[in-house]
């Protein structure tokens, strides 16, 4: 690579691997930060910030997340339905007997930066509650 051109990684030239976290006993933020740089390919040295040059992320043992503190109590996920007194909160405890992904599905996406990239980044990430995942092969 010649020193004196910049860099840019070209749509072609991307090469992604598959990788399978498994989420058994991680602490929630710190497992989030290490999936977001490997869907954006911040691990990588040929790192370019408008291009998609990341990796997939299959994270298994979801609903076996560890949060610090008193967080399963204490955090709050809210949305807005968009009617009048439509504004809905749940606690990370009823979110994890609801739904054990959403809670990493979150984490991930609220780091990933806010825009066009965002929406095909945040494609390959697959997160399942279990062991099992249909993605043995890729990641093979």
């Amino acid at each position: 690579m010649d020193m004196n051109k910049a860099f840019y990684l070209r749509k072609e030239d991307r090469d992604p691997k598959w990788h399978v976290i498994d989420a058994d006993g991680k602490v929630l933020g710190r497992l989030a930060t290490q999936i977001a740089d490997m869907l954006r390919g911040k691990d990588k040295p040929e790192y370019t910030p408008h291009t998609d040059g990341g990796d997939y992320v299959v994270v298994i043992n979801a609903k076996k997340i560890k949060l610090t503190g008193d967080k399963w109590e204490g955090k709050i996920y809210d949305r807005y339905t968009g009617y009048i007194g439509g504004y809905r909160t749940r606690t990370a405890k009823e979110m994890r007997e609801k739904d054990p992904t959403a809670i990493i599905t979150l984490a991930v996406k609220r780091m990933l930066p806010k825009n066009k990239l965002n929406r095909e980044i945040i494609k390959k990430l697959k997160v399942y509650a279990g062991k099992e995942h249909p993605h043995a092969a890729q990641a093979a």
